[in-house]
């Protein structure tokens, strides 16, 4: 039954080789998303992935992140906080910086956006080196959240991005798993 929806849903997929540079293979999700049932049962079977997670609040990043961790914390009945790039947030940020593939960058967090001791689940749409949402948990125990999971939609299972966030101690969910 999961492989059947892996491949389901990992068929809705496009995959545009190299970009954003010579090289990547973007794994991109707008075709999922513009497949209503897909996109129905992408999110039920992440809310089904996270049931037994403690949480308070869904922590995503720009912009993917954004669309699948909007949708799970309403669907879910959690909060939800943006994590953004630099610069695009309209209040007092914390900020962190990381590396992707193809370079770095930084992203912001209000500071208030996670409280002390707050449970917090950590979600994007991608799992790959891990760099972008370590960036995320950093802010979130800097502002005294308890990351209570990591959770993506996609993991890319050839690159060590789970084995970066399980040697850290981090529980990681994924919905789709691609081999290549």
């Amino acid at each position: 039954m999961e492989e059947d929806l892996n491949l389901e849903l990992g068929s809705k997929l496009r995959v545009i080789p190299d970009f954003p540079k010579k090289g990547i293979s973007f794994k991109d999700i707008t075709t999922l998303l513009g497949d209503p049932v897909a996109f129905r049962k992408a999110i039920d079977a992440l809310k089904e992935a996270c049931k037994d997670i403690d949480f308070d609040v869904i922590v995503a990043p720009e912009a993917r992140g954004f669309i699948i961790g909007s949708a799970l914390a309403y669907a879910m009945g959690k909060a939800f906080a943006p994590v953004r790039k630099k610069g695009k947030l309209p209040w007092k940020t914390l900020s962190g910086e990381y590396e992707l593939e193809y370079g770095k960058d930084v992203l912001e967090i209000h500071v208030d956006a996670v409280k002390p001791g707050q449970k917090v689940l950590v979600l994007d749409d991608l799992l790959a080196t891990g760099g972008t949402i370590s960036a995320t948990i950093d802010m979130v125990e800097k502002l005294g959240g308890v990351v209570s999971a990591v959770a993506f939609l996609i993991e890319l299972t050839y690159i060590p991005g789970r084995a970066n966030l399980t040697k850290k101690g981090y529980k990681v969910i994924s919905v789709i798993k691609l081999k290549e």
